[in-house]
């Protein structure tokens, strides 16, 4: 950890936390950990929190005040309206040149990583976005991949390519110059989810380069991370409001930049449907004709449950009772 003193801050580091007290000592210490030649700060946010994550990060604002910057609310901002964390708290008060992100039950593991990836930016000022792959860590039991890998080798990213991705990029690996956040377009703010429109504003502004290297974990199946909280109530119906949401989204950047991308939005667009579909396991159309080509972009392991449910409905539930009465 390089203190800032009186040098310009190079990374403001963002994070947003709500309810995290198990994980979020592991956040802080992979900030702090970082291993730089330039000084960076750690600008968290934590949403009126009714656990003991406050008081973690008062502990480490305490301990390090030079580098730790909190904002600690009384009331969740969340609750009344305001989405937009990010763009409304920490954004605004970010000094770094470049921003990264990482929300709080993620981690980084490699204390080479902000250094990396400044180098890179530095290195290519025609570059607007940094990335890299993550390891996936598993809060109880699941079937899925270890490890989120958009690409199988490290390289530049075209703009449509980050506009019209088969595989997300981890949100605790993105860095990305601080410019580029101090106007935020109507289709960032009205958004359901922040990274997205991030990647489609860094899209509108140049290429992107992707590290094949895992520098962060993914915690998957976290009591409040947003892909657990789209699980309870009505699946269907929030399934269907995020797709409405996220349409608008695309369309509005569309606008934005003059339909520069037009027919790669309407490619992503159309990609965002079927994978809705996956997910509110709609196999019947999922594996229809017409979205064969976004059905064999998905791993092995997820076609296997797919064509397993749709085909033997009651032996797939036999086998998810059996492996998750394991948990318990």
């Amino acid at each position: 950890m390089t203190s800032a003193g009186s040098e310009p801050v190079m990374v403001s580091i963002c994070c947003i936390t709500y309810n995290q007290e198990t994980y979020i000592r592991a956040a802080l210490d992979g900030f702090l950990n970082q291993e730089t030649d330039f000084p960076y700060e750690v600008l968290i946010h934590d949403d009126a929190s009714t656990d003991q994550t406050a008081r973690i990060i008062r502990e480490y604002a305490e301990k390090y005040p030079e580098v730790v910057k909190p904002i600690l609310q009384t009331e969740n901002q969340y609750s009344q309206g305001r989405t937009n964390i990010s763009g409304t708290y920490n954004f605004p008060r970010a000094r770094g040149r470049y921003i990264a992100m990482c929300e709080g039950d993620d981690y980084w593991t490699d204390p080479h990583k902000l250094q990396r990836q400044v180098d890179f930016m530095e290195a290519n000022p025609g570059c607007s976005l940094v990335f890299h792959s993550a390891q996936v860590q598993v809060e109880g039991r699941a079937f899925t991949e270890r490890r989120m890998r958009p690409y199988r080798c490290s390289r530049r990213i075209s703009p449509e390519e980050i506009i019209d991705k088969t595989s997300g990029y981890p949100t605790a690996s993105l860095l990305f110059r601080a410019e580029m956040v101090r106007e935020l377009p109507d289709y960032y703010i009205g958004a359901p989810i922040a990274d997205i429109p991030l990647q489609l504003m860094a899209a509108a502004d140049g290429w992107a380069y992707y590290m094949d290297r895992p520098m962060c974990v993914y915690r998957l199946g976290g009591s409040y991370s947003w892909t657990e909280l789209m699980k309870k109530g009505d699946r269907e119906e929030k399934a269907r409001r995020y797709y409405l949401q996220m349409r608008r989204m695309y369309r509005a950047f569309d606008d934005a930049t003059g339909q520069r991308f037009h027919g790669t939005v309407i490619h992503a667009v159309r990609r965002l449907y079927f994978l809705t579909k996956v997910n509110t396991k709609d196999y019947r159309l999922v594996l229809s004709g017409q979205y064969r080509e976004f059905y064999r972009e998905l791993n092995l392991r997820t076609r296997f449950f797919i064509r397993l449910e749709a085909g033997a409905p009651a032996l797939y539930s036999l086998l998810y009772r059996l492996y998750h009465a394991g948990k318990r």
